[in-house]
This record gives structure tokens, sequence and C-alpha cells, in this order.
């Protein structure tokens, strides 16, 4: 196991659940499972013990995933939080975007594609489950598509990569711009979107298909 190990959470209150994706984890030469929770006050404690980078957090469980990933948010806002459930429902979805979660993605992820998603989160890079963003994605009201065409074509490049969860430096790399450059659209698409921060404009970039 590499001394760089991504060090992960596994909060789920099916333990069987746990210990599967647990097991799996452990098997990845660059992931260190540190601790398990069965809710979300456990969650939280076990954030603030362990200091996990990435908090695999299922959303149906004793304490609710939304509001866990708030308080784990504001308590320990160092880590990434991946939903991984079984729930699709468009409100639940917004809730736990809003609450600051990075990734969502359903259960039936495979393995594999699991890992993926935790390696990509312990660098910031958002995930959204292919059904989930098919649920975010309802029909454009005439005030969305108002905002959206408030925006430049670099402010909707912009978007777009924010909504896939990179941060400034990363966005600069890949339109090749200054990472002051990107700062300065950011503040435009949020102010633009009437947004108060990027979870909020990757949701509504979510919702009307923006994300790639």
């Amino acid at each position: 196991m590499s001394s760089a190990a991504i060090r992960v959470l596994v909060a789920d209150d099916h333990a069987m659940v746990r210990q599967g994706i647990r097991a799996f984890l452990e098997t990845q030469r660059d992931m260190l499972v540190v601790a398990e929770a069965a809710d979300g006050d456990s969650a939280l404690v076990a954030c603030m013990e362990h200091a996990p980078q990435v908090l695999l957090l299922d959303l149906l469980m004793p304490g609710g995933g939304a509001a866990a990933a708030a308080r784990i948010r504001a308590q320990c806002p160092q880590v990434r939080i991946v939903i991984v459930t079984s729930s699709e429902d468009r409100t639940l979805i917004e809730q736990v975007m809003q609450a600051g979660a990075l990734s969502y993605v359903l259960k039936d992820l495979g393995p594999d594609a699991l890992a993926q998603v935790v390696r990509k989160a312990a660098i910031g890079e958002a995930v959204l489950h292919p059904r989930a963003a098919e649920r975010l994605q309802t029909t454009t009201k005439r005030p969305a598509k108002l905002a959206i065409d408030a925006l430049s074509g670099r402010e909707h490049e912009v978007l777009a990569l924010v909504a896939e969860g990179l941060p400034n430096h990363a966005i600069a790399t890949r339109l090749a711009i200054g990472e002051k450059t990107v700062k300065t659209h950011v503040s435009n698409v949020l102010a633009k979107l009437g947004c108060v921060d990027r979870t909020q404009a990757a949701v509504f970039a979510w919702r009307q298909g923006i994300a790639r």
C-alpha cells in the first residue's frame, strides 16, 4: 500500500454493504479504509477522529444523508463527500448536493467504477451518476433560459467545468487561461445565475443539461 493512500470512511447502516465496500477498497493499493459508520452521527464523529479524505455516505440511513452531509461539511470541510445510495429521488439529490456533497452515485455502480469515483473525489473531481443527472434535468423554464442566455461563451464553458467539480486551477489549465481570470468568470456566473456558491451552480448546470 502506498504511503500516500487515499483515506476513506464508509458510512452505511447495512453492515454487509459496509463490509463489502471495505473489503473491495482494501484490495486497492492506493486506498486505506480508516473507519466505518452506521449512521449520520457516528459518521461525523469518525470524520473528526480519523480525518478521511473521502467519505462514502449512504443517503437513506439513520440521521439522514443530507443532514449528515451538511453537518460534516460544517465540521470537517476538507472531507470530500460521495453519496452512495439507491435513491433516485430528485428532491433528495438536490438537498444533498446543496448540503455540500461532491459526488452522487447509485449502488448499482460496479466496484471498479466506485474505486475510480473515490480517486476522483480525492483530487476534487465530481461524479454524478447518469440516472441522477437525468432526474436533475428538468424542462427548461423561461427564467433558467434567460439566465443561461446571459452567460458569455467562456462563462458557459466555465460553468460546465464547475459542474464537473474542477477547482479553479484545473479549469485554468483546461481552458488555457489564468487562474485569476477563472475566478472572475466564476463570480460572474454565480451572479448571473443567482447562485450563492459553486455547488448551487453545479446543480443548476446538471438540471439544465449543461454539465458534460
